[in-house]
């Protein structure tokens, strides 16, 4: 049927027709807030993320309270290490007592019902910045780098994390976490894989955020992050971590890289998660402060073009506000 008998914009006159015909539907179901715990007292700003803050655990339970109420399922966290606790073998990374621990701790036991995602990686607590141990060279050593991450994760397992995320892009890592986990009687405890992580420059605030930034200098992660201009090698690192057990898959960063989350959706139909990193977030925050954009109506469209890519959920520094106006919305 041609015009004028077909008028697609009959359907788009009115907010009651518009709402029944509209494809993806962004709740606060798909959020996950990414949250930075910090040693200090208190709550520390983010200099270049405005708006967001490092967290003593003391604040971080009250953040929780805030995401339970708003009902946002879970948050991840990422802790800002010391420089007196890096190191070149980033034995902190798996102390019981560690931050990261003991936030998990607080946690499950203020509020169990929320989930609890930790981040598996060791650049918080290298003391050149890296996600791995390096050889006198510097170059990034693969297999003793996972031996120290399943370290990691089962000492975030035992601290009661629900999900447990690598995010470091070495090869096999998934696997060897998986058994490890396996063996000691993790067996609740799921995976989710930065599957196809690429070695972005969006990530810079967050660098910061984490503290970094600064051990890195001028070093990048091209060795074992994804060049940007590859898709092809997205779904065979995806394929791989689903066939060494990651129960879900990460692509990261989010924007930029749609047309990877819309074919890995589609080539394996497995839960498929996306981070709206840093970069990302500043962008849009800058552009509001000054006036230049919306704040509401390009987050919102933002978070739903993700969510309409294939993205079963999707971890971004908005998660609080967008819940609170879909609350408001109702």
């Amino acid at each position: 049927m041609t015009y004028p008998y077909s008028r697609p914009r009959r359907m788009r006159r009115d907010e009651f027709s518009r709402r029944l015909m509209r494809e993806t539907v962004l709740t606060a179901d798909d959020l996950i807030y990414p949250v930075f715990v910090h040693e200090l007292d208190g709550r520390a700003p983010v200099g270049s993320m405005p708006g967001i803050e490092r967290l003593s655990i003391d604040e971080l339970l009250r953040v929780a309270e805030r995401a339970s109420e708003l009902r946002v399922p879970a948050l991840a966290l990422f802790p800002v290490t010391a420089p007196e606790a890096k190191s070149l073998d980033a034995v902190a990374a798996w102390d019981e007592d560690g931050l990261c621990q003991r936030a998990i701790r607080a946690l499950k036991q203020r509020f169990p019902e929320l989930g609890v995602i930790t981040d598996v990686a060791l650049d918080p607590y290298t003391s050149h910045g890296q996600d791995g141990l390096v050889d006198d060279s510097g170059y990034v050593m693969n297999d003793e780098t996972v031996e120290a991450l399943v370290k990691q994760a089962l000492s975030h397992a035992a601290a009661g994390a629900d999900v447990v995320a690598p995010s470091d892009m070495m090869d096999g890592r998934i696997g060897q976490i998986r058994n490890a986990l396996e063996l000691d009687g993790h067996i609740h405890t799921r995976i989710l894989a930065y599957s196809a992580k690429y070695a972005s420059s969006f990530y810079g605030p967050f660098r910061d955020a984490v503290g970094s930034a600064g051990a890195l200098g001028k070093g990048n992660k091209y060795t074992y992050q994804m060049d940007p201009a590859n898709s092809d090698e997205a779904l065979r690192e995806v394929s791989l971590d689903l066939d060494e057990g990651a129960d879900m898959v990460m692509v990261k960063p989010g924007m930029p890289y749609l047309d990877i989350v819309r074919r890995v959706k589609d080539e394996f139909g497995v839960p498929t998660f996306v981070y709206q990193v840093s970069g990302e977030y500043a962008m849009l925050r800058a552009a509001i402060q000054n006036g230049w954009l919306d704040e509401h109506g390009c987050v919102m469209e933002a978070l739903t073009s993700i969510k309409r890519a294939g993205a079963d959920g999707v971890l971004t520094y908005f998660a609080l506000d967008a819940a609170q106006w879909m609350r408001e919305a109702r």
